[in-house]
C-alpha cells in the first residue's frame, strides 16, 4: 500500500495519537483471577432501576458480569498459567464490573462465535477490542469506544521482506473473523463512506483462531505465509518477545474498538445506557487513559480531532 494512498486521514491520526501524551500511568494491576470482586459500590451513574428480566437486572442479581475475551491477545488480554488474567482489555472489564458494583468473571469463545451473536447467554458482554462495524451492528449493540488502535502490516524475517509493496502477491496471516482479515480481503467497513487504502495487489488471505498465533507459527518454523496484519500493540509485544518480524509500512488503517452486546439475549437498553456512563467516566476521570499508558506506553483512548 503505497503512502499516498492513506491520504490525510492516516496523517491527522498519527498526528492525534501522537501528540495524546496523557497523565502519568497509575498502577494498574498486573493480574487479576478469572473471578474478582469489586472494591466499591455501584457507580451512581446510570442508576435508574433496571428493566426486570433484562440484562442489567440479571447481571446484579447475579452479581456478577460474565465477560468474553481473548486468552492469546497480549497485551490487551493473556490468560496465564495459574488460570488468572492481565492485560488492557481486562482492566477495562474489571473496572466496568467495579463501577456496577458485582464481580467480573472471565471466558474465552472463539472470536468468530463472539461476532456472531446469539451467544445464548452464556456471557454478558465482550471486552475484547472488537472494531464497530456494520455487520457486527446487525448483531450486537455497543458502547461508545473506549480505545482506538493503527493496524500494523508485518513480514516474517525469513521472508526478506521490508516493504509493504514486498507483500504483493504473497500470502499474509491473521485472526478469523476480524477486521484484518476483512481488510485483506476487501470487504472492511466502517461505515464511514470514506474509501479505506487497499492491500497490495493480489495478496492472499489466510486465518488462524487467534491474532497471535500467525508469529508464533514462524517462530515455529511455518513460513507459508510470508505477511502478518494486527493491532500495532499487539504487535509490538511480538516484537518486544522476540518473535522474528518486522514492521513494514505505516499502518494501514485506524480502528475504533468498543464493548459489545448481545442483541439477542435479554433486553439490553438499560445495561447499554448505564455501560455508555460507566466508559464515558472512565474517559473522563482518566482512567481508561491510565490503563493504556500502563500496557501501551501511550495514550490511545482519543480518536483524530478527539
Amino acid at each position: 500500500m503505497l503512502k499516498s494512498a492513506r491520504g490525510a486521514l492516516f496523517t491527522a491520526i498519527v498526528i492525534v495519537v501522537s501528540a495524546c501524551s496523557g497523565p502519568a500511568a497509575t498502577s494498574a494491576p498486573a493480574s487479576v483471577p478469572a473471578s474478582a470482586a469489586p472494591s466499591t459500590p455501584a457507580a451512581s451513574a446510570g442508576s435508574a432501576a433496571p428493566v426486570t428480566g433484562g440484562l442489567l437486572d440479571k447481571v446484579l442479581k447475579a452479581g456478577k458480569l460474565v465477560v468474553s475475551t481473548d486468552p492469546k491477545y497480549p497485551p490487551q488480554s493473556e490468560q496465564l498459567p495459574d488460570g488468572s488474567y492481565q492485560g488492557f482489555d481486562i482492566d477495562v472489564a474489571t473496572e466496568i464490573a467495579k463501577r456496577l458494583g458485582v464481580r467480573v468473571e472471565f471466558t474465552t469463545p472463539d472470536w468468530s462465535a463472539i461476532t456472531a451473536g446469539s451467544w445464548a447467554g452464556r456471557w454478558d458482554m465482550s471486552v475484547g477490542s472488537m472494531t464497530i462495524t456494520p455487520d457486527r451492528k446487525k448483531v450486537l449493540d455497543f458502547s461508545p469506544p473506549y480505545y482506538y488502535t493503527p493496524a500494523q502490516m508485518t513480514a516474517s524475517k525469513a521472508s526478506g521482506i521490508t516493504t509493504l509493496e514486498g507483500l504483493a502477491g504473497k500470502t499474509v496471516c491473521s485472526g478469523e473473523s476480524t477486521t484484518y482479515d476483512q481488510w485483506l480481503k476487501g470487504t472492511l467497513d466502517f461505515g464511514t463512506g470514506q474509501p479505506l487504502a487497499k492491500p497490495p495487489a493480489g495478496i492472499t488471505a489466510v486465518t488462524l483462531p487467534t491474532d497471535t498465533d500467525c508469529p508464533d507459527q514462524w517462530k515455529a518454523g511455518r513460513n507459508d505465509f510470508q505477511g502478518w496484519l494486527s493491532s500495532s500493540t499487539t504487535v509490538n509485544q511480538a516484537i518486544a518477545a522476540k518473535l522474528p518480524l518486522i514492521t513494514v509500512g505505516d499502518p494501514v488503517f485506524f480502528e475504533p474498538l468498543a464493548v459489545a452486546v448481545d442483541k439477542s439475549g435479554p433486553p439490553d437498553s438499560d445495561f447499554v445506557a448505564r455501560l455508555t456512563d460507566i466508559v464515558n467516566a472512565m474517559h473522563t476521570d482518566g482512567t481508561l487513559t491510565a490503563f493504556s499508558m500502563h500496557w501501551f506506553r501511550k495514550d490511545l483512548t482519543m480518536a483524530a480531532g478527539g
